[in-house]
């Protein structure tokens, strides 16, 4: 691959090949103010940085990395909760970007959110009925059938139908976590968004919850961006994954590939911390590890943002932000090193479309023969 060489599409993920959500450069930079007669501002987090992305319908997009990547910062900004700073989103076809209440009103409906603590995101006053009840109207449904429908929703996601009279505080953390998905179900969306919608629940219901997730989106053809820092959780129920930090893609794969061939450093230190069940193998495996803590978001590092930790970085690495470069498969990689692809693949590799704006024009290089040492791969 050389310097100026043409962007070219990726292959459509997984779907039904109908775009349902479009993002494009997205900026989300929150100010910081000082002051004590007047406010000022001092500087900026960078929370969300140039992040572009498409999902198709009845598709399921992955979304992970450590704790203040911008994951929740995302997906809340997407059904706009929060002002975008840059970029678009659109939402089928029609820019949502800064649209008022009345216009998002419709598009809304077909947009749900599922909050990371179900505790939290109940209305603890009101009865279970009540909850449900104030979607189901904004949906149209009459009156008389409001008790019908709610009773409906609730044994759709595996609740007993005589529950609306009860609570929040007296159900359990996975029954809560079903209540706040059937209120997302209840104005018959297109597409949820789950903000970590197992990390605070057992293992146990952990899988009912996901087992529910799967099939509500066989059922209604939904489609999902979940985000979790849980990399064996996103296995099972992405099509896609992509790896952000500090505010950046790093990676963007199908799943079972992004899990047997990860390129990006960052995505090979993730897959060496999932523990694997065997302590035998957990002990034998060959990890990649990264050390140090992430940087400032007020301040991130030029070039690449994850250079500063890196096994691999060089000079170039500190100096010129990576390429979003497009491999075989639709896998995508920000890297100046890529890890696990051979010299072959990176010369047939182009500059994909969504790379960042601030990205420069080299091209990746080759990191040895095979393109670097292989990671053991998590088991199932």
């Amino acid at each position: 691959m050389t310097a100026d060489a043409v962007t070219t599409p990726e292959p459509a993920p997984a779907g039904n090949g109908n775009s349902l959500l479009e993002v494009e450069h997205l900026r989300v930079l929150f100010p910081i103010k000082a002051g004590v007669i007047v406010d000022r501002q001092v500087g900026q987090v960078h929370a969300v940085d140039d992040v572009s992305f498409a999902l198709r319908e009845g598709e399921t997009l992955g979304v992970v990395g450590e704790s203040g990547c911008g994951k929740t910062t995302l997906i809340r900004v997407l059904v706009r909760l929060l002002q975008v700073t840059s970029g678009t989103i659109k939402f089928r076809g029609q820019d949502i970007t800064s649209s008022n209440r009345r216009t998002l009103a419709p598009i809304r409906k077909e947009m749900q959110m599922v909050f990371q603590d179900p505790q939290a995101s109940l209305n603890p006053r009101k009865r279970v009925g009540q909850i449900l009840a104030t979607p189901l109207r904004l949906r149209g449904v009459q009156r008389d059938k409001i008790t019908a429908e709610s009773r409906d929703l609730l044994q759709r996601v595996g609740m007993p139908g005589d529950v609306l009279n009860r609570f929040p505080h007296e159900f359990s953390g996975g029954q809560r976590q079903r209540l706040g998905i059937a209120r997302a179900l209840a104005v018959d969306p297109r597409l949820i968004l789950l903000d970590e919608p197992v990390s605070a629940l057992d293992v146990s219901i952990q899988a009912q919850v996901i087992n529910l997730l799967e099939e509500l989106q066989d059922e209604f053809s939904l489609s999902y961006v979940f985000v979790a820092h849980d990399l064996s959780v996103v296995r099972h129920v992405s099509d896609r994954i992509m790896v952000m930090y500090l505010g950046k893609v790093m990676e963007i794969s199908p799943a079972e590939e992004l899990y047997h061939k990860p390129i990006h450093p960052y995505t090979q230190a993730l897959m060496g911390a999932i523990p694997i069940p065997d302590p035998k193998l957990n002990r034998a495996r060959e990890r990649a590890t990264v050390s140090g803590e992430p940087p400032n978001p007020i301040n991130p590092p030029s070039g690449c943002r994850f250079h500063t930790r890196c096994p691999h970085a060089t000079e170039i690495c500190s100096r010129e932000e990576p390429q979003l470069t497009a491999y075989a498969g639709g896998h995508l990689a920000a890297c100046h090193h890529p890890q696990r692809v051979t010299a072959d693949e990176i010369r047939a590799a182009t500059r994909s479309q969504d790379s960042p704006q601030s990205a420069g024009s080299e091209p990746p290089e080759a990191s040895g023969e095979d393109g670097g040492t292989p990671v053991a791969t998590p088991v199932s």
